[in-house]
C-alpha cells in the first residue's frame, strides 16, 4: 500500500512510518520543514515538503493521488496558540479531506482527541483545540464519498507499548502509549469494515488486532 501521512514528522506518524515502511509499505509524509525530510527517511518513509495551512486543495491532492489511503496526523503542537489550533487542526484536517476526495483517495484515517467537540466551552487554548478538532472531525464525517474512521486516542505517552488496548466508542479518559496509537493505526488501514467510526482509545487488556476485529463493522 501506498499511505500518505500528513504531519509526517509527528511522533505518532514517525511510528506509523516505520511500521509500515517495517512491512514493505510505502509511506509518505508531508512535512512543511524540509530539514524534517532525513529524519523520515530514517524511518524508512519518503518526505514531500507541502505547506497545508497554505496549499491549495489542487496542490494537497496533487500529494495524495495514487495514494491507496490518507491518515491525518498533522497538529499545531502543544505551543501553538487559538489561531493555528484553527488554520492547523481545523484548518488543514478540512484541506486534507477535500484533497483526498478530489484525489479519489477513499480511505481516510484521522488522528483526533478524545474530547474533541465543535462545541466545547471554554476560553482556553486547550478548550480551542478540542473545538478546532471536533469541528474537523464533524467535517470528515460529512464527506460520503471518504471512508473515514476517527480514531480519538486518551492521554499520550512515550511509554513503551504493550500492544494491549481499550478501543470503543467510547472508553472513558485513561493514557495510551504513542507505540500502541501508532499500531492501531496501521491495523484500522487494514480493516476497511471500521469505516465510518469514531473510536476512542486508551490502554487496556486486549491485543490490537483482536481489538480492531471486535470493533470492525459496529
Amino acid at each position: 500500500m501506498r499511505i500518505v501521512i500528513a504531519g509526517g514528522h509527528g511522533q505518532i506518524a514517525l511510528r506509523l512510518e516505520r511500521l509500515l515502511a517495517a512491512r514493505g509499505d510505502e509511506a509518505v509524509g508531508i512535512i512543511r520543514d524540509p530539514q524534517q525530510s532525513e529524519d523520515l527517511r530514517a524511518a524508512g518513509a519518503e518526505p514531500l515538503v507541502l505547506d497545508l495551512e497554505s496549499a491549495s486543495t489542487e496542490e494537497a491532492a496533487e500529494a495524495l493521488r495514487g495514494a491507496d489511503a490518507a491518515v491525518f496526523a498533522a497538529g499545531a503542537g502543544p505551543d501553538s496558540g487559538t489561531e493555528r489550533k484553527d488554520t492547523v487542526d481545523r484548518g488543514a484536517a478540512v484541506l486534507f479531506a477535500d484533497a483526498a476526495e478530489r484525489a479519489g483517495v477513499r480511505r481516510h484515517v484521522v488522528v483526533s482527541s478524545m474530547g474533541a467537540d465543535p462545541h466545547h466551552p471554554g476560553d482556553e487554548v486547550f478548550d480551542a483545540y478540542l473545538r478546532a478538532k471536533g469541528e474537523a472531525d464533524a467535517y470528515v464525517r460529512s464527506r460520503a464519498a471518504l471512508a473515514w474512521t476517527v480514531l480519538r486516542p486518551g492521554m499520550l505517552t512515550n511509554d513503551a507499548g504493550t500492544g494491549q488496548v481499550l478501543l470503543q466508542a467510547s472508553t472513558g479518559r485513561g493514557p495510551v502509549p504513542r507505540d500502541d496509537v501508532a499500531a492501531v493505526l496501521l491495523e484500522l488501514l487494514d480493516t476497511p469494515a471500521t469505516a465510518g467510526l469514531t473510536l476512542e482509545l486508551i490502554s487496556g487488556s486486549v491485543p490490537v488486532t483482536v481489538a480492531v476485529r471486535d470493533i470492525a463493522g459496529n
